[in-house]
Formats: C-alpha cells, sequence, structure tokens
C-alpha cells in the first residue's frame, strides 16, 4: 500500500513536463465579453461565420434552422446565409473536398461545432486577432497564440495586416529582445470594429456549441425555485409532525 501510495504521488509529476510542452509558451488571452443573449450579436456572427469561415469549415453538429433560435425567420436564412443547393434542415457541412484540404493546408480544416466549448471564448477571440504577415511559412501567415498555425489570416481583408517587428535591446547589461506587432497595411474596419466583428463570431461559436444554453439556463432557474419551495414545505411538514412529540 505505501508503495502504491508513492506512485500515486509521481504520477503527476512524471507527466507534468509532457502536458506543459503540449500547452505551449504561456499566452495572456484578452477577454471575450460574450452573451449568447444578444440576438442582435449572434446574427452578426452568424453572418461572418458563414461568409469567412464555412467556406473552410463546417458546424456539421448543427442544423440551419438552428439558427430560428436567434431570432431569424427560415426565409432570411435561406436568403442570407444560405449560398447552396442544401435544405434548411441539412447540417451546415462545407462542400470543401478533406482531401484537398489537407493538400492545402497540410490537415483538414476542424469543425466548429463545439470549438469554443474546447478552446474556450477567450482563446478564440485573441486567436483571431493576433495573426501577423510572416513569409517564412507556407500561407504567409503566422500567429502568436498558435505559432505555425496552417490556417491563414481569412479575416485580414478586415482587419489589415500585422507585421511583427523585433528589436534588440540592452537593459541592466543584458542583451534583451523585444517583439512587437504593428498595422503595416489598414483594413476596411478601425480596430474597434474588427475586435467587435472577432467578439460577434466568437459568440455566434459559443452558442452553436449548446444551442439551447439559454433554455436550459431559464429552466435551470426554475428548478432550483421549485427545489427551494419543496425544502420549505418538507420543514413546515417536519415541524407540524413533530411538535406534539416534543
Amino acid at each position: 500500500m505505501r508503495k502504491l501510495l508513492s506512485l500515486i504521488a509521481v504520477l503527476p509529476l512524471l507527466f507534468a513536463p509532457a502536458v506543459a510542452s503540449a500547452a505551449g509558451p504561456a499566452v495572456k488571452l484578452d477577454r471575450a465579453d460574450v452573451d449568447t443573449a444578444d440576438m442582435v450579436s449572434l446574427q452578426a456572427g452568424a453572418r461572418t461565420f458563414v461568409n469567412y469561415c464555412l467556406n473552410c469549415h463546417s458546424a456539421s453538429l448543427v442544423r440551419y434552422n438552428t439558427l430560428t433560435n436567434i431570432g431569424l425567420t427560415e426565409q432570411q436564412i435561406q436568403d442570407n446565409l444560405m449560398f447552396t443547393g442544401d435544405k434548411i434542415g441539412d447540417m451546415m457541412e462545407v462542400a470543401f473536398p478533406k482531401e484537398d484540404a489537407k493538400v492545402m493546408f497540410g490537415t483538414v480544416p476542424p469543425d466548429l461545432s463545439v470549438i469554443a466549448r474546447s478552446r474556450g471564448a477567450d482563446w478564440l477571440y485573441t486567436y483571431l486577432r493576433s495573426f501577423y504577415r510572416d513569409p517564412n511559412t507556407a500561407t504567409g501567415w503566422n500567429n502568436t497564440v498558435f505559432p505555425n498555425v496552417g490556417m491563414p489570416h481569412v479575416l485580414w481583408s478586415l482587419q489589415g495586416e500585422r507585421v511583427q517587428k523585433v528589436a534588440e535591446t540592452t537593459h541592466d547589461g543584458k542583451q534583451v529582445t523585444r517583439v512587437s506587432y504593428e498595422l503595416a497595411t489598414p483594413g476596411t474596419l478601425q480596430p474597434a470594429e474588427y475586435d467587435a466583428v472577432v467578439r460577434d463570431l466568437v459568440n455566434f461559436l459559443v452558442w452553436i456549441g449548446e444551442p439551447h444554453q439559454n433554455k436550459r439556463k431559464q429552466v435551470g432557474v426554475w428548478v432550483i425555485f421549485g427545489l427551494v419551495v419543496l425544502i420549505g414545505l418538507s420543514y413546515a411538514l417536519k415541524s407540524a409532525y413533530w411538535k406534539d412529540i416534543h
């Protein structure tokens, strides 16, 4: 038993380096102020998603008619968010062949149905705002959150082209390398406007990860309220039952 306990205590130390290596260098994530009850934001995010993301990434766990839950009619979905011969009840699949995608990007673009639940809203928000030009990569782009990512910056026309600046300085007698990023070519949007577009897109990705989460939360409030009432009634019944005995 003593040997078993010692082995259990050592196991986390054995796997810690591997976990740290897989996680990569720590990057400060910016907070994504998402609100899945904001229908206007979700509709804007859906528009960005189908125009810029659905060309390569699918959302195969979500049907087009599920978007009626964000305040859209089926006709609005067909007219504005469907550009192929898909039917309103079909899944949000991509027509881009996986074999061609693997040849072009080196890997098949992941399905985005639950990417927000996997990566987190803050990670996605920071990632989509952290691309910069890098001539040493196959796509010509790199990312500070996901180094050497195979995905090009599909929103570059909105954000513009950022470049990396590396400067060598001396601090306390030591050589220090400072890395900064600046906007070399402006996009069609101002930085604050681009951040708002990314926020809406991330909000939509959070929502499709669990389209019924708002309803679930509402039901949860009523369930808790019902349990509180039942606890009160149970206590009153217990008091009435035992009052004559005590």
